[in-house]
């Protein structure tokens, strides 16, 4: 069965900005489906597989903020904001909100449709041989992760599960999904939902330093997480599905 191109939604109030974008899309090898509000874009989402939203944050009645933050509530597709506002508040909160990128208005087109492929490029660059567990066990070193439950365990000792937030565990469990290879911090910003410019880039680094204090006997010595100089993270310990 062939594979069927990117399928982009593109979610803006004005038709004189979404059509012309939506066809040149098409003619740079994508399919495209249009939306002028919310309630049209949350009807395609279901409706259609939707790869990437690329959404215009000022729109009347419910903002690109509001309808990014219900995506993010439900659906781990990319959203690329488009903006005309010149104060970066917005930019900032959607970003915030799991925005993985954003193009300020007027924008060139072949600029967005670069980003685009950037962001898919990025979302879809991580291997596969582990993906979509969701529920089980995943045993390393003397600990055990409930990946239904969200909790970390000793195996050892009874006692209370250490407590993880949910970036915490996003990235533990990216770590415990693909061990012994080397991620990107692109990457584990993608799979924690933050996003991937260098405004942010030290994030990721400050959350594997508050999960390193809470999986390794000595942080500043890890034998789980290991930083790979100019290459990002590798779990460099052997993982059990139980």
């Amino acid at each position: 069965m062939a594979v069927q191109e990117p399928h982009i939604l593109v979610v803006d109030d004005h038709k004189n900005i979404r059509e012309p974008l939506a066809d040149y899309l098409k003619r740079n090898g994508f399919r495209a489906t249009t939306a002028g509000n919310g309630t049209q874009a949350y009807a395609a989402l279901k409706t259609a597989q939707i790869d990437l939203v690329v959404l215009d944050i000022l729109m009347p009645g419910e903002s690109g903020l509001d309808i990014c933050r219900r995506i993010r509530e439900t659906r781990d597709i990319p959203v690329i904001l488009l903006t005309a506002v010149t104060d970066e508040t917005d930019r900032i909160v959607g970003l915030e909100l799991g925005a993985d990128d954003y193009v300020t208005k007027p924008f060139n087109p072949r600029e967005l449709l670069a980003r685009i492929r950037g962001v898919l490029r990025r979302v879809n660059s991580l291997p596969k041989q582990y993906s979509g567990l969701s529920d089980g066990y995943m045993q390393f070193g003397p600990w055990q992760l409930n990946m239904s439950q969200r909790q970390l365990t000793r195996t050892s000792e009874e006692g209370e599960p250490v407590e993880l937030s949910s970036v915490e565990f996003k990235l533990l469990a990216t770590f415990l999904q693909h061990p012994r290879i080397v991620l990107s911090r692109d990457q584990l910003l993608d799979q924690v939902r933050g996003r991937t410019g260098t405004v942010f880039d030290r994030s990721i680094d400050n959350q594997v330093s508050r999960l390193r204090k809470k999986i390794e006997a000595d942080p500043k010595k890890p034998e789980f997480i290991k930083t790979v100089w100019g290459g990002g993270y590798t779990f460099a310990c052997d993982v059990v599905k139980l």
